[in-house]
């Protein structure tokens, strides 16, 4: 009897208990945010690659077979509206993408640069021996700024999108300020 309250009592503690921060599998630990984006990952697909307004990442890391694709279409004003990956790789390979289509998407080719692999380690809380995933995550996202930005280079001028502007001088004898706007060219 006492053996069957005790149990009881362990049992119900144990469901009580708060969730773990970290799930072991095999012999590693895995952070909670890990696990999130590996078992839901955001942003999974593709984009078509022919689309002069996509650009395509492909990278891999031979030591340990992880491959990452990851995409992203940018709008006339060279943010980033959408973003797709597929890796085929561990759970951090994994969740690093998906946590780099969060970060990027909504800001500039410039801002999505420069995000570094230190941020997303520490965002996900990945073990050094999983370090090599956000670096890969790092190095996605500037192939893909690339691709684009060679992309939109080969395009014929006449498919280019050029941004207005306004030229101002002042004249050196009157002091006479002039301000000629210049629509962008369709």
């Amino acid at each position: 009897m006492f053996s069957s309250i005790a149990r009881s009592s362990v049992s119900n503690a144990l469901r009580a208990a708060p969730r773990p921060v970290a799930r072991i599998s095999g012999a590693r630990m895995y952070h909670e945010r890990v696990i999130d984006h590996y078992e839901r990952p955001r942003n999974v697909g593709s984009l078509p690659k022919t689309d002069p307004n996509v650009g395509t990442g492909l990278v891999g890391a031979p030591a340990c077979g992880d491959v990452m694709k990851l995409q992203i279409r940018v709008d006339e004003d060279g943010i980033i509206s959408d973003v797709k990956f597929k890796t085929f790789g561990c759970g951090s390979a994994i969740a690093s993408s998906s946590y780099m289509t969060e970060r990027v998407k909504g800001l500039s080719l410039l801002e999505a640069g420069k995000i570094k692999n230190t941020e997303i380690a520490k965002e996900l809380a990945l073990p050094p021996v999983k370090l090599h995933c956000s670096m890969l995550a790092e190095d996605a996202i500037r192939s893909a700024i690339r691709d684009y930005e060679q992309k939109r280079a080969s395009l014929p001028a006449s498919k280019q999108k050029s941004k207005g502007f306004i030229d101002v001088s002042q004249s050196a004898v009157t002091g006479e300020t002039v301000a000629t706007a210049h629509p962008p060219q369709q």
